[in-house]
């Protein structure tokens, strides 16, 4: 994909987007279910979509929110649902009419009180502290497109175990919920925004009280505090903004917000490598503010909207990798944490560097690669057996020091201390430490391309089998394994992965966009990825005729 001449540049008002426009569309689009882009599609965040295109609207929330609703209730949930949003334009709103619905349903609701907005790891803990001393089992729905541009929408549902929900749930949900759409929202039960207040059931709490003090279960403030770490932080305008201060004084960090800016336009944004706004910490481009403070902190970071990812920003290096950051995360939590249980493993998505296989595998850890989102990661972390789950986007969540479970959702805020706590631990940035793995391991090179794609070659991603590839070489290596699923734990990837013995790449569609990902990585160099990405696009052509 080529730059845009506006990437890593001030976003020009031209783009920005008109909140009360698309509050407006919000409520009064009504979506058509004949037309396939505009029906409810779980991706692997849940439903996201625009009013502008008239895929994220009030009827797609009613339409959800009671799917879930009737779920909940046929499964036996009977304990509250913990509901949170972030802070794009459409999320107050749609967080309003979940409000309606839910209450509509008699579900009991526990929400940030101050019509607050809250991160999505704060989320993922509460459920699980309250289903730690309660029968009546919590769960919780997340309004948030995590990232995405200004203009999105987007919602979750995260099950009992505090993650995000399977396919075999999302599935259910979806088509009940297209159901309902199709029914021209009959079936939907909700009480008006002016009921609301007197609603039984409804309860509003501060989830950063709890989820600030729980902290110091796994983060080692005391190191970081004695090291005396110049800590800078961007939340991107996102739902940590409010967290960070209580988190410095609670535990006697130097730590500096650098941009307080609530702003549902995001125009404080850099634009990203296609010109648009886009909160993803992970982007050079879109983090070009943060990395140029690189030289006035020890460590710096930003976390997205929802605050379930993180971008980390070192002296040694500027923007890491988001991979090079897991992969001495990895390495660092193993020799740190002693308490772990020794035949605990390491998730990875398929499409997340080679190194964390060479680091695990040094460690004599296994390893557990897994279908791309985050939500393959949840029954491990859930029940201990993986210490770590980590995706390339710039998501991970690991244990409590005692070996228990802290979130089974990503967790950008905790990510982030661990950089500060590994700076002051060692004396030496994760930069410095991913260079001293390179020693080790060797140094890969990682790209990916994004490709158009129409959903008619999007679903046909999903029927790809092995037979589907009959080259028997790779940018001159031979070909060592085809997946299409993966070796984790048997899942359906939705794609193609192909691996030599030293290089690779994974081809899948987007759930978000018209759009198909090629990922790959060389341990020989640059000229060696730049014929693996030739290489595989021809050869996923092929696959799909």
């Amino acid at each position: 994909m080529d730059v845009s001449e506006l990437a890593g540049k001030p976003a020009p008002k031209e783009i920005l987007i008109d909140p009360e426009r698309l509050r407006n569309d919000y409520f009064e689009k009504k979506p058509d279910p004949a037309v396939k882009a505009q029906r409810v599609r779980f991706g692997t965040g849940g439903h996201r979509g625009s009013p502008l295109l008239g895929t994220f609207t009030e009827a797609h929330i009613r339409a959800i929110v009671q799917a879930v609703a009737e779920y909940r209730r046929a499964a036996g949930h009977t304990g509250p649902l913990f509901l949170g949003r972030d802070t794009h334009a459409v999320s107050e709103a749609a967080h309003a009419t979940a409000l309606s619905v839910l209450a509509g349903n008699s579900v009991p609701v526990i929400y940030q009180k101050d019509n607050g907005v809250t991160p999505t790891p704060a989320v993922s803990r509460a459920i699980l502290a309250w289903n730690r001393t309660h029968h009546a089992a919590a769960d919780g729905l997340i309004i948030t497109p995590s990232h995405n541009p200004p203009s999105d929408g987007g919602i979750k549902y995260n099950t009992p175990n505090g993650g995000g929900a399977d396919v075999d749930i999302t599935s259910k949900i979806e088509m009940r919920a297209n159901e309902i759409l199709e029914a021209g929202g009959a079936g939907v039960s909700a009480l008006p925004e002016s009921a609301l207040s007197a609603a039984p059931g409804l309860t509003a709490v501060d989830y950063a009280e709890d989820y600030v003090a729980d902290l110091e279960h796994i983060i080692d403030f005391e190191t970081i505090r004695r090291a005396k770490i110049k800590i800078g932080v961007d939340p991107l305008g996102g739902a940590a903004l409010r967290y960070w201060k209580p988190i410095a004084e609670r535990y006697g960090l130097d730590l500096t917000v650098v941009n307080e800016s609530l702003d549902p336009t995001f125009s404080f944004m850099t634009c990203d490598r296609d010109g648009k706004i886009r909160m993803d910490c992970s982007s050079p481009w879109s983090m070009t503010r943060l990395i140029g403070l690189k030289d006035r902190f020890d460590v710096a970071f930003a976390n997205d909207p929802d605050s379930d990812r993180h971008g980390i920003v070192v002296p040694s290096v500027g923007l890491m990798n988001p991979n090079h950051f897991l992969a001495v995360a990895i390495k660092y939590l193993v020799e740190t944490r002693k308490e772990w249980p020794l035949d605990a493993g390491i998730g990875k998505t398929l499409v997340s560097s080679g190194m964390i296989d060479r680091v695990a595998a040094a460690a004599g850890r296994r390893l557990v690669e897994v279908p791309v989102g985050f939500k393959w990661f949840v029954p491990g972390l859930f029940d201990g057996s993986l210490l770590f789950g980590g995706e390339e986007s710039a998501g991970a969540s690991f244990l409590r020091f005692d070996g228990g479970v802290w979130t089974t959702d990503k967790d950008g805020l905790i990510m982030g201390l661990l950089a500060a706590e590994i700076l002051a631990r060692t004396g030496k940035d994760p930069g410095v430490h991913y260079r001293e793995l390179t020693e080790s391991f060797g140094s890969p090179v990682y790209a990916r391309i994004d490709t158009p794609a129409t959903l008619e070659m999007k679903e046909a991603f999903a029927r790809l089998s092995p037979e589907n590839v009959t080259e028997k070489t790779l940018a001159g290596e031979a070909i060592t394994s085809i997946l299409t699923r993966a070796p984790g734990n048997d899942a359906p990837i939705g794609g193609l992965k192909v691996a030599t013995e030293n290089g690779w790449f994974a081809a899948r569609p987007s759930g978000t966009e018209n759009i198909y990902k090629i990922y790959a990585e060389s341990f020989l160099g640059e000229d060696h990825l730049n014929r693996i990405l030739a290489e595989a696009e021809t050869l996923v052509d092929a696959a799909l005729k």
